[in-house]
């Protein structure tokens, strides 16, 4: 094993209490330990935090991260504190007395992470870039600084001075929600235009999705009470469109016996700071939010998503949803869509400055919300990744229309768009399979081409919902940057030439009158013999410790970990030590409450 391998193994257990990385995560690693520029999209809770935190304790120097919120700093610090990692932020929280004393400490080289806004980066630049040995910078929500992204933040913009500033010091860009775009665009914004891209799968197969429309009033309240209740006990969250829904929600939720409050960005801010505590301690079992809640919380046992009305986009929607299950357990997520949500929804995007990307994106969402092929298809082929079969953990999966073998279908309209040179839109392929005589057609010769007319036996609403299908499976994209002409992916040229087959929904025209979702909810599920008697008695032990820390729960110990506890029952330090999950640092700090535990519940 090479050297660095053997370190960073060593600097994992050490802290995190892991033996192995995650895919991906060492390669990206071992980049910037060689002192290169990268680009990382990893889903939510795939472990894009390590990425940069094991080099930080590697690398001499403190290593600066950028961070768009105050909970997120917070909450990655008090993390890495819980681990014994020396780690600290400065923000406009803080007095400017504290915040110096913490300079110091950085400068002095005894802080191995420094948590820092994007304004607070470039106030400071000039000083740092003298005085400060800086190991790496790593900007977090990467995303932000793009205007193609789904949460353009203007601070994110002067970012790209960074690389001027700071030239020899490696950049790490890390993001869970980019598209095509937004990744090429975000590379050229922060001036790392060479910078490696590495891309993990952003599926999260432990999360189901459901949709249900048309529910509206008491009937939705109705569905949403039960679906809790099936996930008696589990930390969840509501998203809701408006601060007033939000209240709203939670009265009727608290009228009806859950354990829920309200939360949105025009509360106070000790409020939402007590709110966002008992929700993170396990003191409050649903959180019913605007989209202003999650972002900046790392709470690893929320077992289920609720979004009371569509969102407005999908980089939006998975990022939402990815909130849930981050531990890698079994989680759920359900969306309620009506069309009154695509009005006000489209409202927000006629006044939001950037109207056309945000109609079209909003588009997708509908389709995502309407959709007849695997929802995760639809998820992962948004984001360019190919998935060619359906994932058996969706609605549409669980409780398919009928399909049909759409291979030949699908060749006719990928034929049109190779002989036309992929430079046409949706209408003008449809105009031209079913053998439209408009003068564009005419006049560009299309008229002419082989696959001219060879779909005109299906009508226009059909070839539009086919169309959308293969949009959704991944055979095709759009290319916003260049007029929205469809483009052909690997994948469709593999149906194109008859090495795949293609399995569509067959279009009815009442096929988006969606019925409500078959499947209960299920719980968490987890293999091997858990003693659930004792996972109880691990938690309540959890919870104690964390109390007294002032910590969350889940900085103890994940739910995974208590899991594997209560599974493998170890009863001296060494078997505690080597349990998944449990670094040095937490072996020396907690073995012996959490063993005397499981010795009396065996002596019982």
């Amino acid at each position: 094993m090479q050297d660095l391998e053997r370190r960073a193994l060593a600097v994992l257990k050490k802290f995190y209490g892991y033996e192995s990385f995650h895919p991906m995560q060492y390669e990206v690693i071992e980049h910037v330990m060689g002192g290169n520029d990268c680009v990382v999209l990893m889903p939510t809770g795939g472990g894009k935090s390590l990425c940069y935190q094991i080099p930080a304790l590697l690398k001499p120097g403190c290593a600066i991260v950028v961070s768009p919120l105050l909970a997120l700093m917070k909450d990655q610090v008090d993390s890495l504190i819980a681990n014994g990692v020396p780690a600290a932020a400065i923000n406009s929280q803080q007095s400017e007395a504290q915040n110096r004393e913490i300079m110091e400490n950085v400068f002095k080289q005894n802080i191995k992470l420094l948590y820092v806004s994007p304004e607070r980066l470039i106030a400071d630049m000039d000083q740092w870039s003298s005085d400060m040995l800086i190991s790496l910078i790593a900007i977090d929500e990467a995303h932000c600084i793009s205007h193609w992204g789904h949460d353009f933040r203007p601070e994110y913009t002067q970012l790209g001075l960074v690389k001027e500033r700071f030239p020899g010091v490696p950049i790490m860009a890390l993001t869970a929600t980019a598209d095509r775009l937004t990744r090429i665009d975000l590379r050229e914004q922060l001036g790392i235009g060479d910078a490696k891209m590495f891309i993990k799968s952003f599926d999260r197969p432990n999360i189901s999705l459901s949709v249900v429309s048309g529910m509206s009033g008491r009937e939705k309240l109705k569905r949403i009470v039960n679906f809790i209740e099936a996930h008696k006990g589990q930390s969840g969250i509501v998203y809701c469109l408006s601060r007033k829904n939000t209240e709203d929600m939670a009265k009727s939720l608290s009228a009806l016996g859950i354990n829920a409050k309200a939360f949105h960005a025009g509360m106070p801010t000790e409020k939402k700071l007590r709110i966002q505590r008992d929700f993170i301690n396990d003191d409050l079992q649903v959180i019913c939010a605007t989209i202003a809640f999650g972002m900046g919380i790392d709470k690893s046992n929320v077992r289920w998503v609720i979004h009371s009305n569509m969102p407005k986009n999908i980089e939006s929607y998975y990022q939402e949803v990815g909130r849930a299950g981050r531990d890698g357990m079994k989680a759920d997520a359900l969306m309620f869509y009506s069309f009154g949500d695509v009005k006000t929804l489209m409202s927000f995007a006629n006044d939001s400055g950037q109207t056309m990307v945000n109609i079209e994106k909003l588009s997708r969402m509908q389709q995502f919300a309407e959709a007849t092929v695997c929802r995760r298809r639809m998820l992962l082929s948004y984001f360019n990744e190919r998935y060619d079969h359906d994932c058996g953990n969706c609605d549409v999966c669980n409780d398919p229309p009928e399909r049909f073998n759409g291979t030949t279908l699908c060749q006719m309209a990928l034929s049109a768009m190779v002989r036309t040179d992929q430079n046409i839109g949706f209408k003008m392929l449809i105009d031209i399979l079913r053998g439209s005589r408009k003068s564009e057609i005419i006049a560009h010769g299309y008229d002419k081409i082989k696959t001219y007319g060879v779909g005109h036996d299906y009508s226009n609403a059909m070839w539009n919902a086919y169309l959308l299908q293969m949009l959704q499976m991944g055979l095709i994209y759009i290319a916003y940057e260049n007029d929205e002409h469809l483009k052909i992916t690997s994948y469709g040229n593999e149906v194109l030439y008859g090495k795949r087959q293609v399995m569509l929904s067959r279009f009815y025209y009442d096929n988006y009158a969606k019925k409500p979702v078959k499947k209960a909810a299920q719980s968490i599920e987890f293999e091997g013999d858990v003693d659930m008697e004792l996972l109880e008695k691990l938690k309540l032990t959890r919870r104690a410790i964390a109390k007294a820390h002032g910590i969350a729960p889940y900085m103890v110990f994940s739910d995974k970990v208590l899991m594997v506890m209560a599974q493998e029952k170890p009863t001296t330090k060494a078997q505690f030590g080597t349990l998944y999950g449990v670094g040095e640092f937490k072996t020396n700090a907690y073995w012996l409450q959490f063993t005397a535990v499981i010795k009396e519940h065996l002596k019982k």
